[in-house]
């Protein structure tokens, strides 16, 4: 069976039974994941019969890829770009910042996605963390919330060296003025002087 055979689409509740028995089949808790049924895609052959599904589970703008099953693995290679481009689409419609992923399948590292590290790490919201779980992410772009508070920060920083140099400006307007003040007596002790010693002695400005 060619690509243009499958169909990838969001899951709905009609889609539980074929679910429920693909999730037992992987051991995948049926229950629980029966619940979230709405957040799998499934792909579908050309008779509306379900061939594989995976789940994307979004958290804090962030999305975990997870619960990838097939009934047949022989289509895995065919459905997951398919599967990779609708992850992607929704991503984009949700505004993810960035993808997660416990899958093992080679295929999610040729999409980019790599061992996240600690830094990365720190990204992890608190629901999805376990003591030993080995991630692998892809950051979509940036936390727009991060550059908007370093934009504030930066205009913050900004505001201040305006003020330091307002007053700065300031300082120097006062420490000018005072100058003046200070020249200004000077000249005037100066010319005090000079007219006390000519009213003393008149003869000076004649000699």
């Amino acid at each position: 069976m060619n690509v243009s055979s499958y169909r990838v689409r969001r899951a709905t509740l009609d889609d539980l039974p074929q679910l429920t028995a693909l999730w037992v089949s992987m051991h995948f808790p049926p229950e629980e994941l029966g619940k979230r049924v709405t957040e799998f895609q499934v792909a579908e052959n050309a008779d509306a019969v379900v061939l594989g599904a995976v789940g994307l589970q979004i958290a804090q703008r962030q999305g975990k890829i997870h619960s990838e099953a097939f009934t047949d693995f022989s289509v895995a290679d065919g459905v997951r770009p398919i599967f990779w481009e609708r992850i992607q689409s929704v991503a984009t419609n949700h505004g993810l910042l960035r993808l997660w992923s416990q899958e093992q399948a080679p295929f999610w590292k040729q999409c980019g996605l790599a061992k996240a590290d600690d830094e990365a790490l720190e990204k992890l919201p608190a629901q999805w963390k376990t003591p030993t779980a080995s991630w692998l992410t892809l950051k979509l772009k940036e936390d727009l919330d991060a550059l908007v508070s370093a934009d504030k920060e930066f205009a913050v920083f900004m505001e201040s060296e305006r003020q330091r140099t307002l007053r700065t400006i300031q300082h120097a307007k006062i420490l000018k003025f005072v100058a003046a003040l200070v020249a200004f007596g000077v000249i005037a002790m100066v010319l005090a002087a000079a007219f006390f010693l000519i009213r003393k002695n008149p003869n000076l400005i004649h000699r």
